[in-house]
């Protein structure tokens, strides 16, 4: 599967962004998705992540209550949307995939990069 993602950019303090990721490839509802980001020179830290086919969705503490993850399957899009944003949130945001463990498995792993098998080029935001 192919992930490339789009939408982001410069904004203000408090601003505004949806990120999408597009997955081209085999259509297969089976792949969970999730949104990373990087600083340079700092590791890729989880941001959201959905498991697909139950719909679960899952946030990193530092965005909760800010970040909304979607999905439109008909489309094999997955969105992020960003909201009151900070200077703390300026990144490279990158989309994965990988299959869908169980839920459960899921749960307990999906703010591992290492969970995830496919990667965008990623797109990059700006928060100042």
């Amino acid at each position: 599967v192919q992930l490339v993602e789009s939408g982001g950019g410069s904004v203000e303090v408090g601003g505004s962004l949806t990120l999408t990721c597009t997955a081209s490839g085999p259509r297969n509802r089976r792949y969970c998705m999730g949104w990373f980001r990087q600083d340079p020179g700092k590791q890729r830290e989880r941001v959201a992540a959905v498991h697909t086919l139950s719909d679960n969705t899952y946030y990193a503490d530092s965005v909760k209550g800010r970040f909304t993850i979607s999905q439109d399957n008909a489309k094999n899009t997955l969105y992020l949307q960003m909201n009151s944003l900070k200077p703390e949130d300026t990144a490279m945001y990158y989309c994965a995939a990988d299959f869908c463990p169980s839920v459960a498995d899921f749960g307990r792993t999906w703010y591992r990069a290492t969970s995830f098998g496919y990667w965008g080029q990623g797109t990059q935001v700006t928060v100042s």
